[in-house]
């Protein structure tokens, strides 16, 4: 999908997300970045593995824990809504620990080539 410009609501991608039933909707995908939304409820596994792209979090919601391993050591840090987090590429990470539904705005750049 191309777009110009284009504005997007977060209650409708959540709406849409839950309605197709999978933890990720991507909704924006151009050569330089894509986007999508990711929702974890309360306990679930994020089965995520390393992507070949940077990426940006952005907590819309929730609470979780949130690990990142850099040079072979594991660093948590919590999340709550309002968190931004920079992934670089091929870094393993993944959130756990999720005490409060999870929903995130996830940016890839470029766009997510596993999509």
């Amino acid at each position: 999908m191309t777009h110009i410009t284009t504005s997007f609501d977060t209650s409708r991608l959540l709406s849409q997300q839950k309605n197709i039933g999978k933890a990720y909707l991507e909704f924006l995908r151009v050569p330089a970045l894509s986007a999508g939304l990711y929702v974890l409820g309360i306990g679930e596994e994020d089965k995520q593995r390393p992507h070949n792209e940077d990426e940006m979090y952005y907590v819309v919601r929730g609470r979780a824990q949130f690990r990142v391993v850099e040079n072979g050591v594991a660093r948590d840090q919590a999340v709550a809504a309002g968190t931004i987090l920079y992934v670089p590429a091929h870094a393993e990470h993944r959130f756990h620990d999720i005490s409060e539904d999870l929903a995130l705005l996830v940016l890839f750049a470029p766009a997510e080539t596993s999509a």
